[in-house]
């Protein structure tokens, strides 16, 4: 059977990727952990040959932040976004200035779509 979700050969990458996670992303994860919002999120969760930033199984649901460096990757972003959705899952983007600036926006858009 193929493996979609958390794939084995990305375990390492997975764990090393929570490690050194992003100020935005620990801010981020300060209010999905724990049930906050009623469902379980995943923090760097493999779906495919990607790693999303955070997936909600409940909800098929992937929010993902992007810094600077997704400005030259648009391509690959969209690759990845439409690899997802093709297993019926919903794709939100964040910049790093919206979690640092808005991040009551960026949590009721969130809410929005659970």
């Amino acid at each position: 059977m193929y493996e979609i979700f958390n794939k084995s050969k990305f375990i390492t990458r997975r764990k090393e990727l929570r490690k050194s996670s992003t100020p935005q992303e620990l801010k981020l994860w300060f209010f999905l952990k724990g049930k906050n919002f009623g469902v379980k999120f995943r923090r760097q969760h493999g779906i495919g040959p990607y790693i999303v930033d955070f997936y909600c199984k409940e909800k098929n649901l992937v929010i993902e932040i992007d810094g600077s460096q997704h400005i030259k990757a648009k391509e690959y972003d969209k690759e990845r976004d439409d690899f997802i959705k093709t297993l019926n899952i919903k794709v939100l983007r964040f910049w790093n200035n919206e979690i640092n600036t808005n991040i009551e926006g960026v949590l009721m858009k969130i809410k929005e779509n659970i």
